[in-house]
């Protein structure tokens, strides 16, 4: 018990100094991890909970697919920013999103198992009940299914009640017994959330209420996942070519210059004028930005490993130069999360380490991990209002918000260039 306590403390520790995953913390501690699983189903582990989702049902089918084909068949990396305000807590969060068509998960859905020749059936079912009975059949048929239920109604990640509501990400329902519903969501134990409550989270959010993908069985080729390659390229490069600076490279272009700008009212120096909720929002880039955070970070690194295996199956050497480039704006994107949330600063320090806490037990543990997770949880949201209150007191944040916007632009160029080069590679 010593021994797994000390492995976890060294893996939680190397998360929060470097910002990295747990399954890349865990193979620089111990090695990779041998592969969990829960009675007939296998843990596929996994980056990006969208790809990830995917895979892992492709991978329990027997098909030998990679999550990097699957996130570059949906077309790969995205941007996208917006600064959220909410008045009933006075709390300021940023929302950063790097995956394509980020804001639509039934589109990309759509068009990645379309891409990938995989057969499925997208169900929205508009009564609780019938909703779960439904689920209850699909998982009785032995097909595990794709839902998208609210992170604070399933409770295993910690968060706040005045999150509730806001949201979740796609996570995989593989059984159900009487103690509750049976989670994969990229880690390597058994996630069981009580139905009730399950049902309630699965129905929260009205604009993606209930809905639920099922996989049918694939079979893909080598040519299948070629052609998918191909066409999730050419949907990156037109998605990242385009001019709005919501969905597209612009937004970080945007962001750079709401950073410095003394005008607009969701810039920067006027929005934290007050220094109020800084803490929460320089953390907000940090777990954006890094795979440490929930949502799998900035993906670059993810879509440079589809490049390289998009270059062998299109027989494209040109590509994998293309990944060793996005390689490089990943650690761009590392040094601004760094700037944001330095852990030289004690109380920066603090917030990383628990933040790490919490993605190590849910990714380690799963629902093991419930009574650790809560306890760094607790204190986590306690050292956030610490924080937040020592900010209040900083003099000047000008020197703090050029230097992201530096760093900010110097990204945008990198990834605009790096588009337009990969647009000529195709």
């Amino acid at each position: 018990m010593t021994s797994k306590k000390q492995l976890k403390a060294r893996i939680r520790a190397r998360m929060a100094k470097t910002g990295e995953s747990y399954t890349t913390a865990r193979a620089h501690v111990a090695g990779s991890a041998e592969t969990a699983s829960d009675g007939g189903w296998r843990f596929a582990g996994g980056r990006h909970p969208s790809s990830a989702a995917i895979t892992s049902v492709l991978v329990n089918q027997g098909v030998a697919v990679s999550e990097p084909l699957v996130f570059l068949a949906g077309g790969g990396i995205g941007a996208g920013y917006i600064l959220w305000e909410f008045k009933h807590d006075q709390s300021r969060h940023v929302v950063l999103a790097f995956r394509n068509q980020w804001q639509y998960h039934d589109r990309w859905m759509a068009k990645t198992l379309t891409r990938l020749g995989v057969p499925y059936e997208e169900h929205r079912t508009s009564g609780l009940r019938a909703a779960s009975d439904r689920l209850t059949a699909e998982l009785d048929a032995g097909r595990p299914c794709v839902v998208l239920p609210d992170r604070y109604h399933t409770g295993y990640w910690q968060v706040p009640a005045f999150l509730e509501g806001h949201g979740g990400h796609p996570v995989v329902a593989y059984r159900y017994d009487a103690d509750g519903v049976y989670l994969d969501d990229r880690g390597q134990a058994p996630i069981c959330v009580p139905r009730e409550r399950f049902d309630a989270a699965r129905a929260r959010v009205g604009s993606y209420k209930n809905v639920m993908h099922v996989l049918g069985e694939a079979k893909l080729t080598e040519a299948a996942l070629a052609e998918a390659a191909q066409e999730g390229l050419r949907d990156c490069v037109t998605h990242l070519s385009a001019t709005s600076d919501s969905f597209s490279l612009p937004a970080w272009r945007k962001w750079a210059r709401l950073l410095v700008d003394t005008r607009n009212a969701k810039a920067w120096p006027k929005v934290f004028a007050d220094r109020r909720a800084l803490a929460d929002a320089l953390l907000s880039i940090w777990e954006g930005a890094e795979p440490v955070g929930i949502d799998g970070g900035n993906l670059r690194d993810l879509f440079a490993d589809a490049l390289d295996e998009a270059a062998g199956l299109l027989d494209r050497p040109s590509l994998a130069e293309s990944a060793g480039r996005f390689r490089e704006i990943r650690a761009l994107w590392h040094e601004l999360a760094e700037a944001a949330l330095p852990s030289e600063v004690p109380e920066f320090a603090t917030i990383r380490e628990l933040t790490a806490a919490i993605k190590e037990s849910v990714m380690a543990d799963g629902t093991a991990g419930g009574q650790q997770a809560a306890q760094a949880a607790e204190e986590l949201w306690a050292a956030r209002a610490a924080a937040n209150d020592s900010l209040s007191a900083l003099a000047d944040t000008g020197p703090l918000f050029a230097g992201l916007s530096s760093r900010l632009s110097t990204i945008y160029e990198a990834e605009r260039t790096e588009i337009a080069h990969l647009a000529q590679r195709l």
